[in-house]
């Protein structure tokens, strides 16, 4: 059986319309979860809590896609796993 790993974290961003956190050491790692839809509650948490802080955001990564890296013998598929924003 595969395991589909997911992290949530957040932290402030420097601007609300950029991905670029104001201090990566301050980043609020939530937690890793074996399923999507248990990480998707965990981030609907944490952004409800933050719901004030517009330079606040949560963000869910897909581990397994590190993990599962695609066959060099498929650039598309690997160009698009080093692009995909989760």
């Amino acid at each position: 059986m595969t395991h589909r790993l997911h992290l949530v974290f957040g932290g402030e961003l420097v601007d609300p319309e950029s991905t670029t956190f104001r201090d990566t050491n301050a980043l609020d790692i939530i937690g890793i979860f074996p399923n999507y839809d248990l990480a998707h509650a965990a981030w609907k948490n944490a952004a409800q809590r933050t719901v004030d802080n517009a330079h606040m955001r949560y963000f869910i990564a897909d581990l397994h896609k590190l993990r599962d890296k695609p066959s060099a013998s498929d650039p598309d598929m690997l160009a698009a796993s080093l692009l995909s924003d989760s």
